[in-house]
C-alpha cells in the first residue's frame, strides 16, 4: 500500500529542544583567575573550562606526577618488578630495535605495563579505600585491573617477539 505523500504522517515532526539556561549552574571562580570570561551565562576561565595553563600549573602537575610514581614505588611490590625488568629491557630494546620505529615499539609496549600498573594500582587503592569487606563489584574491578596488566604484557611479548623472531628464523 502507498500512503499519499500529501497526507499528514502518523510519526510526528522531529524537532529538537533548546537546552534550557535556567538550569546552568555558575562555577564560582577564586578571585586570582586572571583570564576568567563570560560564555552565554556561564563563567569559565577558558574555552574548556580549565584555569590557566602556565609553567607554575605544569610545576604542580609534574610534582603530583612524581608523588604518584613515588607511592606507587612505595607500596606496589608488582610496579617495582616491572620498573626492573624495564631497567633490563629498555636498553635492549634500543640496542636490538634497527630503526626508530622498531625501537618506540620495544620500549613502548614496556611503558604501556607501567601505565596500566599505575592505572590498576589506582583502581586497588579507591577500592581499599571504602573497607576491606568483600563485595562482587569491587573483586570485579580489581580482576579487571589485573586483566588489562596482563594483557599489556602480552602486548610486550607479542611486540618483541614480531620484531625480533623473523631475525633468528
Amino acid at each position: 500500500m502507498c500512503q499519499n505523500p500529501s497526507a499528514p504522517s502518523a510519526a510526528p515532526e522531529f524537532r529538537p529542544h533548546a537546552p534550557d539556561r535556567s538550569a546552568v549552574v555558575r562555577i564560582p571562580l577564586p578571585s586570582d583567575a586572571r583570564s576568567v570570561r563570560s560564555t552565554g551565562g556561564l563563567t569559565v576561565a577558558d574555552e574548556t573550562g580549565h584555569w590557566p595553563r602556565g609553567p607554575a600549573r605544569m610545576l604542580k602537575a609534574t610534582i603530583w606526577s612524581c608523588q604518584g610514581l613515588r607511592a606507587a614505588w612505595l607500596h606496589e611490590s608488582s610496579f617495582r618488578l616491572e620498573v626492573c625488568l624495564l631497567a633490563v629491557l629498555a636498553p635492549l630494546a634500543v640496542w636490538l630495535g634497527q630503526s626508530g620505529v622498531e625501537r618506540a615499539l620495544l620500549l613502548g609496549s614496556c611503558l604501556l605495563v607501567l601505565a596500566v600498573e599505575l592505572l590498576n594500582s589506582a583502581i586497588e587503592a579507591v577500592i581499599e579505600r571504602y573497607g576491606p569487606e568483600h563485595h562482587e563489584l569491587a573483586g570485579r574491578a580489581k580482576d579487571m585491573g589485573s586483566a588489562a596488566v596482563f594483557v599489556t604484557m602480552i602486548n610486550v611479548l607479542a611486540v618483541w617477539g614480531l620484531i625480533l623472531l623473523p631475525r633468528l628464523l
